[in-house]
């Protein structure tokens, strides 16, 4: 079994996403999770997963019976260590200097050698509410995303933030070398953190401002192949099923650019063009969706209502074919 250290404070979100990466994904409780198998290449992309461990053993949520646990757990691992002890959202009320000290006896009195700065294997020993859960560290998360879009080449508001994107192209299940394609692709956010992943950007928008803007970004943040045009999002110049994953992030609360269509016009036939072209999608609006959805011939298989805030709720629909 896996530990799962989540980020953010939304853990279902956040388990949604694992799950391109994890098998049997679960919530432990608040900021963890377990699964049963991980792929650690997908895992290092996620934006929402902190941290995935190897499991050793659960116990109460205080040292003492964090320590019992480590005492008896069956431990086939040679070399130097290092613990490190997270109050996971200061839940559990420990001191997590004691907990590394007393963890870190135990380990020693096990026979093995401790190495704050370079260790061969790092235990992890994570609290939250009444659960400690620990674990031999696999990976972090490479929190490699791209700029802030304020930091970008061409900037517009109302950008999406790069980890939320990241976690949008997780949950599309995009990987090395799929085709993603943004047909709304606004400064062109989404589709940078597909180019980082591994993916092939494809964008269009109905703006010639965009397109020209998208390409800029792109070309500052990606070394890898990419393709931006003018088009209109309910009528794609693409072949039927030539696209592995379509993202975009409607427009919120307002008409579309493209004068011949209103909003839920434009976002009925985006998301029949994007079934048209390809079996997996993610949709993000300031509104739920789930009845256009169903009319384009997608199921959803899950949505998630993200708070922004007071005036601005993000909705997150993960589609699958119907």
């Amino acid at each position: 079994m896996y530990v799962l250290e989540f980020a953010g404070e939304d853990d279902p979100f956040s388990a949604a996403e694992a799950r391109a990466a994890a098998t049997d994904v679960e919530i432990l409780a608040p900021g963890l999770g377990r699964a049963e198998s991980v792929s650690p290449d997908r895992a290092r992309g996620l934006a929402f997963t902190r941290r995935v461990s190897e499991a050793v053993g659960t116990s109460a949520g205080d040292p003492e019976a964090a320590a019992s646990v480590l005492k008896s757990a069956s431990i086939s691992r040679s070399g130097s260590v290092a613990v490190r002890a997270r109050d996971i959202r200061g839940t559990a009320g420990i001191d997590t200097q004691q907990a590394e000290r007393r963890l870190g006896q135990v380990l020693v009195d096990r026979g093995f050698a401790v190495d704050l700065s370079n260790p061969d294997h790092t235990l992890v020993a994570l609290f939250a509410d009444d659960l400690a859960v620990l674990g031999w560290e696999v990976l972090t998360a490479r929190r490699d995303y791209g700029r802030q879009p304020t930091d970008r080449p061409f900037f517009q508001p109302g950008s999406m933030d790069p980890r939320l994107a990241r976690a949008v192209l997780n949950l599309a299940g995009v990987g090395p070398a799929d085709r993603v394609l943004d047909p709304m692709c606004g400064t062109g956010g989404l589709l940078i953190e597909a180019g980082r992943l591994g993916g092939v950007p494809i964008g269009f928008d109905a703006q010639a401002k965009m397109v020209h803007g998208t390409r800029r970004n792109l070309q500052a943040a990606l070394d890898g192949p990419f393709l931006v045009g003018r088009g209109d999002a309910t009528a794609l110049p693409l072949p039927d099923d030539s696209i592995d994953a379509v993202v975009f992030d409607a427009p919120y609360g307002r008409q579309s650019k493209i004068a011949t269509h209103g909003l839920e016009q434009l976002v009925r036939g985006a998301l029949t063009e994007a079934r048209r072209v390809s079996s997996r999608a993610v949709v993000v609006a300031d509104r739920a969706y789930d009845q256009l959805v169903r009319e384009a011939g997608w199921t959803l298989r899950e949505r998630h209502d993200r708070r922004v805030h007071r005036s601005l709720t993000r909705f997150v629909h993960v589609l699958e074919p119907r």
